[in-house]
């Protein structure tokens, strides 16, 4: 019988505490030296973009443009009609979307049972998240704009949810799968039906990781204007009513920043700043729930 010697332990050791060779040495800081690099180029866009709207709309936002109505040019007006429709435009597509959107992740992750629905399932809510912004205004527009023959809110919420739909089902199911199935069988094990493991002990676990799904999907959705432009249009005067047209940060960009006067466009530069932030810091919310999770 032959047998093989092996090194021993201490040797193993003084093996590795040898410094690498000059090519491994030169490749391992070359490849590290690139890479900060091309991040450093990666994040000059972002940073250039942050830069620049703050120069140009922080001298424009004040009290006075956050909390008046549009006026004529030459007067002294704002936009916080705007704020107000999209915070209520955005609300009203959160309601519609997140109980579709987790309801649909729960069923992908804890019944699903890779079938053919299943897979047209997951197929779809992937063709869906790939979808044109501006194709789902039109659809919106054609589903509810026409039929009842005026730009609303609950047009404009309409589009905004089918956008924050895919990324709600997908991060749900993807934060049910990150729960180990030893707490799946442990509740079974203690009496629990399947429902009753669902929802008092696997979608708590989730809850951040869902959370998250739901701030990345209203982040989405707050900066969009194609389908805005279709569904809830604008308005001059505050919210009242849902079926009436509504106006929005995103729609005002739209329109003041092609504007022939001034006064506009730095009203403009002021609303691309104040959303700038707001996506901003629902990103940021997002990692940090994210991260206090998992």
């Amino acid at each position: 019988m032959i047998s093989t010697s092996s090194p021993n332990k201490p040797d193993l050791i003084e093996e590795l505490d040898q410094p690498l060779n000059f090519e491994r040495a030169f490749f391992d800081k070359g490849m590290t030296i690139l890479s900060i690099i091309f991040t450093l180029i990666a994040l000059v866009p972002l940073f250039s973009v942050l830069y620049y709207v703050l120069v140009n709309g922080f001298s424009s936002l004040n009290w006075t443009v956050l909390t008046s109505l549009p006026a004529p040019t030459g007067s002294i007006g704002g936009f916080g009609n705007a704020i107000q429709g999209s915070f209520i435009i955005v609300a009203l597509a959160t309601a519609l979307s997140v109980p579709f959107g987790v309801l649909t992740g729960i069923y992908l992750s804890e019944y699903g049972r890779d079938n053919v629905v299943d897979d047209f399932i997951r197929f779809g809510v992937n063709v869906l998240s790939g979808v044109p912004s501006i194709i789902v205004g039109v659809f919106a527009y054609g589903v509810l704009v026409i039929p009842l023959k005026t730009p609303s809110a609950w047009a404009g919420a309409f589009a905004l949810a089918i956008l924050m739909l895919p990324i709600i089902v997908r991060t749900t199911e993807e934060a049910l799968k990150l729960i180990p199935w030893e707490l799946r069988l442990a509740s079974l094990g203690l009496g629990a039906n399947r429902f009753q493991t669902i929802a008092k002990v696997i979608v708590p676990a989730a809850f951040p990781g869902i959370i998250t799904g739901i701030l990345l999907g209203i982040s989405r959705a707050a900066g969009e204007t194609a389908p805005l432009i279709f569904t809830a249009a604008s308005s001059t005067y505050w919210f009242t009513r849902p079926n009436l047209p509504t106006a929005s940060l995103a729609t005002l960009i739209f329109s003041y920043a092609t504007s022939a006067y001034n006064d506009l466009k730095s009203q403009a530069w002021a609303a691309s700043l104040l959303l700038l932030m707001l996506v901003l810091t629902i990103n940021i919310l997002a990692r940090f729930v994210f991260r206090r999770r998992f």
